[in-house]
């Protein structure tokens, strides 16, 4: 059965997520924004194993403990190729406008549409979610869906970025998540889970 742990971390609180396998403790490490030995440490607690890191997006608060999580573990990085360029450049990932530049390993693998990755028995599927950066991505496995910064609860992302639209943003979850099933959970990249269902009815940009 399929198991989510949440870390709040770094100043911006940006959601951590450990998705793991509670059978076979193989694990999928989505947007380790900081804190990387509390990170590790979770990890350890419960014997997983990551198999990969996954970026939602680029900017700073989601990818500071990424080369602290790949030394650790080992676990291959990967981010679609849109956002690829933003892991090692502290202008593109916003952190160098914060005062505290930030720089990721590069990615391992740069994602694209339609990819699927592999997961134990299971895959999790790739939904290029663009507008808040313009290689942001949802990753969905059975009805669990973590959609980084592009849905939040009654909020989506913010679109006064530089490589952001408000437009591209909408169409994007519109197009994108809005036809998945009411059920699914959905996991943003800061504060609290929510449903599609209640997006749906919920969501003052959607409704």
């Amino acid at each position: 059965m399929l198991q989510t742990l949440t870390l709040a971390v770094g100043p911006l609180q940006s959601n951590c997520y450990l998705l793991f396998d509670d059978q076979t403790q193989d694990a999928v490490v989505i947007d380790p924004g900081a804190e990387g030995p509390r990170i590790e440490a979770a990890i350890r607690e419960r014997g997983l194993t990551p198999l990969m890191v996954l970026n939602t997006h680029g900017h700073g608060d989601h990818i500071a403990a990424n080369g602290y999580i790949k030394e650790a573990f080992g676990a291959p990085l990967l981010i679609h190729r849109g956002d690829a360029p933003m892991l090692t450049d502290p202008e593109k990932n916003l952190s160098g406008f914060m005062g505290t530049p930030i720089t990721s390993p590069a990615a391992d693998r740069e994602l694209s549409v339609g990819d699927s990755l592999e997961f134990g028995e299971r895959a999790i599927r790739l939904y290029h979610t663009p507008g808040h950066s313009p290689g942001g991505v949802s990753f969905h496995i059975e009805n669990l869906l973590f959609t980084g910064d592009a849905l939040f609860k009654q909020s989506v992302g913010r679109s006064d970025l530089p490589g952001a639209s408000h437009e591209t943003l909408i169409a994007a979850i519109r197009d994108q998540l809005m036809v998945l099933p009411d059920d699914t959970i959905v996991y943003p990249g800061h504060g609290p889970s929510t449903t599609i269902g209640d997006e749906r009815r919920n969501n003052p940009f959607l409704v």
